[in-house]
Formats: C-alpha cells, sequence, structure tokens
C-alpha cells in the first residue's frame, strides 16, 4: 500500500472537517467549564471519523485480492465506536444526592462520534446540517430552558453552624421569609470543626433565584451561630 494514497486531498478533507465540526461543539461545551470540551470533542470527532474512514478505504487491497473467501463489511468499525462510545459519555455523567450533571455534554460526546462517522463515510451535508442542529440547541435551547424550565434544576447550599435548639428553625425562616422554600435538606453532625459543636446543613433549593438567594445568604452572615457557607 502507497505512504500517499491517491485520494489523500478527500482523506485529509474529510478529517478536517470532523475535527472542525466537533471541535464547535466542543467549544461550546468548554464555555461551560463542563469535564468533556474542546479536545475530548475533537478527539472523539477525529478518531471516529479515521475509524470510519479505515472501514471505508482501509481494507482496498485485501477486496482487490479477495478469492472469493473474504467476506467485506464495512459497518463493523463503525459499530464498534457506537457501542464504545457510551462509556465515554458516562463517564461525565455525575449523580450527587439526586441530581444529576453532565447529561449534556454525555449526548454531545455521543454526537461528536457520530459527526466523525458520517464525515468519514462522506456525507458532508447531513454532518454539517447535524452540527447546526446540535449548536442551535446548546446554545438557544439553554436560553430557553433557563427562561422557562429553570423549577427543574436544584441548588444546594451548605450552612455550618454551631448545635442549638432553635438553629434550624432560624435558617427555615430565612429562606421561607425571602421566598424560597426548601426542597430538601440534610443535617450532619460535625466532629472537632472548632471548640463549639456545630452540624452542617445541606439546604436544597430551585435554581434560578439568584437575587432572593443573595439577601438570603446575607442575613445568614449576620446570624453569630453561622461559621461558614458554601453555593
Amino acid at each position: 500500500m502507497d505512504f500517499l494514497p491517491h485520494d489523500y486531498a478527500v482523506i485529509a478533507g474529510r478529517l478536517l472537517l470532523a475535527a472542525l465540526l466537533s471541535g464547535m461543539i466542543g467549544v461550546e461545551r468548554e464555555s461551560k467549564q463542563q469535564a468533556a470540551g474542546l479536545r475530548t470533542h475533537l478527539l472523539v470527532g477525529t478518531g471516529s471519523c479515521l475509524m470510519m474512514i479505515l472501514s471505508v478505504t482501509g481494507f482496498d487491497v485485501f477486496i482487490q485480492n479477495d478469492d472469493g473467501t473474504i467476506r467485506y463489511d464495512p459497518s463493523r468499525i463503525p459499530s464498534y465506536v457506537i457501542s464504545g462510545i457510551g462509556f465515554l459519555g458516562a463517564g461525565t455523567i455525575i449523580v450527587q444526592r439526586g441530581s444529576v450533571r453532565g447529561l449534556t455534554t454525555a449526548a454531545s460526546i455521543w454526537v461528536a462520534a457520530g459527526l466523525g462517522l458520517v464525515t468519514g463515510i462522506g456525507m458532508y451535508y447531513v454532518a454539517l446540517l447535524a452540527t447546526v442542529i446540535v449548536l442551535i440547541t446548546l446554545y438557544v435551547l439553554e436560553k430557553l430552558e433557563k427562561k422557562y424550565f429553570s423549577f427543574h434544576r436544584q441548588k444546594e447550599i451548605l450552612i455550618i453552624a454551631e448545635d442549638r435548639e432553635d438553629t434550624f428553625e432560624k435558617i427555615s425562616e430565612l429562606f421561607e421569609g425571602s421566598g424560597i422554600p426548601i426542597l430538601d435538606f440534610q443535617i450532619e453532625s460535625i466532629e472537632a470543626y472548632s471548640d463549639r459543636k456545630v452540624s452542617s446543613y445541606i439546604i436544597v433549593i430551585t435554581e434560578g433565584q439568584l437575587k432572593k438567594e443573595m439577601e438570603v445568604i446575607k442575613a445568614l452572615q449576620c446570624l453569630d451561630f453561622v461559621s461558614h457557607i458554601k453555593i
């Protein structure tokens, strides 16, 4: 097999286009400081394209010398990519106290792999159209979610305070007084934190109420039995 194939320009164009399209999605994820960002998406898309090119053109020599015993199946390698990419996507998903994060990043990784595959096979229009759809989904729909569907997301506020009979009562009154309902809470004792007996209060609230949250935080800071607050 020659070092420089006759269709080297086509192969180079497919690889560069796969890197460009996957990287565009990665830039958006990078801007959101997600674990899978530009480099991850670019590598996944380029790698998928490379495997697709291998599947389509890498066995030409064997096919030309086929004596009837070799069966050519270009779908094998892409099928391995489709099944294997799920493990990479699963690694970006975080489940903590009933809250799930990273699903969008996992899905975008999956799409980036698909972009690499279709670009590798030469379906440029499909790749471009899919990229437009994905970018609209990531950019535009995120704003619509924040405006209309913010009640689905939750935020945790960690408060370390001295153990008193009325500690939780005082904390909950501040939230309710500011119009922020407490969706869930968790109280854990902390040993050897200071010379006082303290506990951590994990308060779960609805995300998207920044102004009210800051009012509550300022009010909590004024309480003498509260020693630490983390959002």
